[in-house]
């Protein structure tokens, strides 16, 4: 079993996705096989995947300071 993200593309009047060859050649699926598949909807996948993270300086002053630190070493 392979737990792949994949992205929701038109294909005619229906929806399709796409599962990545290596998956496919890992899983040993080939067309016209059956497979199963466990929808999970990813409002904001990259915050599902890593979280949320909070500073307390904006992303501006980051990169200032990381710029400042660069340009001072």
């Amino acid at each position: 079993m392979a737990e792949i993200t994949a992205q929701v593309k038109e294909w005619g009047k229906s929806l399709g996705i796409i599962i990545p060859k290596k998956s496919a050649d890992r899983e040993k699926i080939r067309a016209g096989d059956k497979v199963r598949v466990l929808l999970l909807r990813q409002a904001n996948p990259l915050q599902e995947t890593f979280g949320i993270a909070k500073f307390s300086k904006s992303t501006k002053e980051i990169l200032e300071e990381a710029d400042k630190e660069a340009w001072d070493a």
